[in-house]
């Protein structure tokens, strides 16, 4: 007899946002284009959920209460999550945009009014597509 057939893995996408109608919103979307979605709204509550995947990539907006996007990135970094990040955003200035270069982390700038936070998502998750 041989064995079952591997029962395939959907990426994960770990969202961190405040916003509980844009998250369900995103989840929703991301879902249907074949993505798992954990959301968290706020970065306190990622950082406490424990181990994190392997496999997926972060969604942080930047704008979260108590730590900012980038501050949970780089605590993500120190504790040696290395999933790629897309960082979420409206009216990112110079200083921001060279904080999140220096991290290697696109910005998506809000609103949301096109595909372009599903392209960086796909883009962060190509080599598990």
């Amino acid at each position: 007899m041989s064995a079952p057939a591997p029962v395939p893995v959907r990426p994960i996408v770990i969202l961190v946002d405040d916003d509980e109608a844009l998250a369900h919103a995103l989840a929703f979307s991301f879902g249907l284009e074949g993505l798992d979605v954990r959301a968290y709204g706020d970065a306190e509550t990622l950082l406490a959920a424990g181990a994190l995947p392997e496999h997926g990539c972060l969604v942080l907006d930047h704008h979260l209460p108590g730590m900012d996007g980038l501050s949970l990135l780089g605590r993500l970094r120190a504790a040696a999550v290395r999933l790629p990040a897309i960082l979420v955003t409206s009216n990112p200035g110079p200083a921001l945009r060279a904080r999140a270069a220096a991290c290697g982390t696109p910005i998506v700038e809000k609103p949301l009014l096109s595909d372009a936070l599903l392209t960086a998502v796909r883009r962060a998750l190509q080599p598990r597509l």
